[in-house]
């Protein structure tokens, strides 16, 4: 089996998973889209109002501020994996819980980090950060702002990546003055690219 057919059988079984009590809320799971040979994966938190509509990653509000901050560094968004550590959207936004995330990151998201096996892993927010830490056997992520825009060499999954954790792109929706962080961090992203020679 190729890795694309080995990626569509994980999408096919996130689209009717009842694992866990996520899908009995979703309209649509979201399994997330891109490139499977890429260098870069962006790993964020869960769906919102409009992923769930949709079944695609980050096409609502978000998604508007991750495609602008994506075409400012010229990495354009076909090149990249993007998905979320759970791939159902919980209920009025609400942060993932512990045995929803254990789940979905076990049977789903574990899967496609070791397919894909990225260069670099871009953390979006502090639910993703924290948990590609605690596999990894970093410290706890207890607030993002201390661990962003720095580059974690660690390992995962049986294999080295780097990880890159940023605030979510959600986060300039409920505080402005978090877009300037999140610019910065995209360029300091940029300049870790082209030194990898990746852009």
């Amino acid at each position: 089996m190729s890795r694309a057919q080995s990626m569509e059988k994980i999408a096919r079984k996130v689209r009717v998973c009842v694992k866990c009590p996520l899908w009995q809320g979703r309209r649509n799971a979201v399994p997330g889209e891109g490139n499977i040979e890429a260098a870069v994966m962006f790993v964020g938190e869960a769906p919102g109002y409009w992923e769930d509509v949709k079944g695609l990653p980050f096409v609502g509000a978000a998604g508007k501020v991750l495609d602008e901050l994506l075409e400012r560094i010229t990495l354009l968004r076909g090149n990249v994996f993007i998905t979320n550590i759970v791939k159902c959207r919980p209920p009025k936004n609400r942060d993932p819980r512990l045995l929803e995330v254990t789940t979905c990151t076990s049977l789903y998201l574990n899967r496609q980090v070791s397919l894909i096996q990225p260069e670099i892993i871009v953390t979006l927010g502090r639910h993703s950060t924290a948990y590609i830490f605690s596999e990894a056997g970093l410290e706890k992520v207890e607030n993002i702002t201390e661990f962003r825009g720095k580059v974690f060499e660690v390992s995962f999954l049986g294999f080295s990546v780097s990880v890159f954790p940023m605030y979510h792109p959600a986060s300039v929706l409920h505080n402005p003055r978090y877009r300037d962080k999140l610019e910065g961090d995209f360029r300091l992203l940029k300049a870790e690219l082209k030194k990898r020679q990746i852009l």
